[in-house]
This record gives C-alpha cells, sequence and structure tokens, in this order.
C-alpha cells in the first residue's frame, strides 16, 4: 500500500480517487491517446496524452516541450497550482511517470499517480464515462526546476564522482550494446544497470514491489537516497518511471537525463563504455 512508502502522498489507491471525484481541488488526467480517451474513462478526467510533452523543434527526438508551450497545454486543461493532480494510464505507469516528471519539473506543488491504473480501477466495477468535461481554461505558471533535470552537459560534468550515480534503466542487451539504438551501442561510462522493470511486482495489476525490495535493489548497485541519481533510458521515458520510483522511495537528488541515449549515443565525441558480456 502507498502508505507504506515514505513518500505516500505520491501514490493515490482507487478507493481514494473514487471519493474525491467531485473534489474541486482535484484534477484528473488521463495520459492515453484520444481514442482511448474517448472510449471511456474515469469521470471528470481531462485527455493529455504524452506523445504532446515531446518538442517537435528539438534535434533530439522526444525532448520536454519549453515551459510557454508545457503551461499553454495544462492551461487549456483548465489545471492550476492548486489543484493536486492525479495521473492514470492505462497499465504499467510509463506514460504516467513521464507526465509526473514533467509536472514536477515545472514545479506543481501536489501531484500523484493512481495506483494500479486504470486496469486496476476497472477490475474494481468502478465507474468509467465517455461523458468530456467542461473545464475553465486559465493561465498555468510553468516553472523550471533545474534540479529536476539533467542535461548532456551535466551528465559530463559528474563522470567518475563517488557521490552521483548514473542509472541505466534500459534492458541488459541495450546496456551492453547488444542491442543498438543509435549510431553507438554501450552505456554512459560508469552507469549502473537496473532495468525500469525491476521496480514493478508481479501479480494482474501494475504495483510496485514493496519499499525494503526497492531500497536494497537500488543499493546494490550504490544507488542510495544520500547520492545524486541520474535515470536514463533511450527518451527519457523509462528514465521518468524510474524518477518516479525513487521519488516514492523518497529520494531528494534525482535528475532525469531527458536526452538520455538518443543524445548521448548518437553524440561521436562523448564517451562510452561497451558492458560486459
Amino acid at each position: 500500500m502507498a502508505e507504506h512508502y515514505p513518500r505516500p502522498e505520491l501514490l493515490v489507491e482507487p478507493a481514494w480517487l473514487a471519493e474525491h471525484l467531485n473534489d474541486p481541488t482535484v484534477r484528473i488526467v488521463d495520459v492515453r491517446g484520444a481514442a482511448q480517451y474517448s472510449g471511456g474513462h474515469i469521470p471528470g478526467a481531462v485527455n493529455l496524452p504524452v506523445a504532446r510533452l515531446d518538442d517537435p523543434t528539438h534535434p533530439v527526438r522526444g525532448m520536454l516541450v519549453p515551459a510557454p508551450r508545457f503551461a499553454a497545454l495544462v492551461g487549456t486543461l483548465g489545471i492550476s497550482q492548486d489543484h493536486h493532480v492525479v495521473i492514470y494510464d492505462q497499465q504499467g505507469y510509463l506514460q504516467a511517470s513521464r507526465l509526473f516528471w514533467a509536472f514536477d519539473y515545472f514545479g506543481q506543488p501536489r501531484l500523484s499517480i493512481l495506483s494500479g491504473g486504470l486496469l486496476q480501477w476497472n477490475a474494481e466495477g468502478r465507474p468509467v464515462s465517455a461523458e468530456i468535461p467542461q473545464v475553465q481554461p486559465g493561465e498555468y505558471r510553468a516553472t523550471p526546476h533545474p534540479e529536476r533535470v539533467a542535461t548532456k552537459e551535466d551528465v559530463q560534468a559528474r563522470l567518475g564522482r563517488p557521490d552521483v550515480v548514473l542509472l541505466d534503466v534500459r534492458s541488459a542487451a541495450e546496456y551492453s550494446g547488444e542491442m543498438v539504438q543509435a549510431l553507438r551501442g554501450g552505456h554512459i561510462p560508469g552507469a549502473v544497470n537496473v532495468e525500469f522493470t525491476q521496480a514493478m511486482a508481479a501479480g494482474p495489476f501494475p504495483l510496485f514491489k514493496p519499499v525494503t525490495a526497492l531500497q536494497q535493489m537500488y543499493a546494490q548497485v550504490g544507488a542510495t537516497a544520500g547520492k545524486e541519481v541520474i535515470p536514463y533510458c533511450q527518451a527519457g521515458v523509462r528514465a521518468a518511471h524510474t524518477y518516479f520510483v525513487l521519488r516514492l522511495l523518497g529520494y531528494e537528488k534525482v535528475r532525469n537525463y531527458d536526452g538520455s541515449w538518443a543524445e548521448w549515443g548518437n553524440d561521436p565525441n562523448l564517451p562510452i563504455e561497451p558492458g560486459s558480456e
């Protein structure tokens, strides 16, 4: 249960959300595609497909839109800094975590993900609706928090530092260079590998492992709460998933490397390690 985690407020249970469907201080956000959303969503939820978070003008694919664009997207949905934003996806938290990180980076004070996602919500027989909620658009103040993102330069400056952990959350094949999804394969020098899926518990619904198991898993590779941890993947989405898990565990110094391997692996001027067999 969420209350067992150091930051329980970041993960709300379906029962809690069901009790707050008509709470004007809560804004529910469905991050699935428009077709899925219109086919049935949690009552009152607005729709923000995560693909809309990608900056089409940036040379690195999948980078987060700048603050003015994010503010326009969110403001159109009637979301303000005063809302408690609750995000959900179909399952697995990948898309929900991407939006969570974006909101966290731009300074949303109250922010949560729905435990179990829509999969558990539906399994529990809770209501869904095809009605599009009427919201009052407003101005959203998106204030970037640079300590919650890592740039290419940030990573370069931290190579070899004992107080920083570069956490590669891709598959073992990507980490080793066996699977290549850029001009070069391998990983950032010194990075340790814990695939993002390792945070998930086995079962019919997408739930995280117990807090002790998660803490031990990250501690085994040196990613302890006292260090600065920089998760990365291919395009910052799987890394956002790990970013959320670490936040849930109470880690304060976590930075999502948004450019990830799409940036690092395609830059011949940056060092790489081929990994171990």
